[in-house]
């Protein structure tokens, strides 16, 4: 089985920063996609940021310029700095992951961790 594992969440000031980590483990071939997903009540799950294996990154305009996400592929882990928070980046943020497990037939799934929670509040 494949686990992902957030930590680094928690309570900051408007304009403080934050940063995210995933790791994944188990039984583990590959891993193609990462990212940062989040959720505030009563919303849609929404993505962050994503990053391939290759290091190529996407971002949500809402975080352009902000948050950088960023991989280390040898400890399948992918991060999320976040810089200049703001009350509305309060949320439960969820790391996912495209990943080739060793099974046959060869297959991606997308995994999910449980989830970390953002607060910015003065």
């Amino acid at each position: 089985q494949v686990q992902l594992v957030e930590s680094g969440g928690g309570l900051v000031q408007p304009g403080g920063s934050l940063r995210l980590s995933c790791a994944a483990s188990g039984s583990i071939y590959s891993i193609n996609d990462m990212g940062w997903y989040r959720q505030a009540p009563e919303n849609q799950r929404e993505l962050v940021a994503q990053i391939t294996s290759g290091g190529s990154t996407n971002y949500a305009n809402f975080v352009k310029g902000r948050f950088i996400i960023s991989r280390d592929n040898a400890k399948n882990t992918v991060y999320l700095q976040m810089n200049s928070l703001k009350p509305e980046d309060t949320a439960l943020y969820y790391c996912n992951a495209d990943v080739r497990p060793y099974t046959y037939p060869p297959r991606t799934y997308p995994y999910w961790g449980q989830g970390t929670q953002v607060t910015v509040s003065s």
